[in-house]
């Protein structure tokens, strides 16, 4: 059985009414980065950049940013 992460950043920030241009100003983080990351193109993604992100989407419990989903 294998498992892979899913960011929930595209959902989040759907919800709220942010674009990911005003994400990537209030978390200091790069817009391509946060495209990136939006978009699932990272394979690799800094704890630092999930942190700003969730900072500035007053995220406070890690399973409303990141879900673990079952690959059959």
């Amino acid at each position: 059985m294998k498992y892979s992460v899913k960011l929930l950043i595209k959902d989040l920030i759907e919800e709220k009414g942010i674009s990911q241009k005003k994400l990537a100003e209030m978390s200091n983080v790069r817009e391509s980065t946060v495209s990136d990351i939006v978009r699932g193109n990272r394979t690799v993604i800094n704890f630092d950049h999930l942190a700003k992100i969730a900072e500035a989407l007053e995220i406070e419990d890690i399973s409303k940013l990141i879900k673990i989903v079952k690959i059959d």
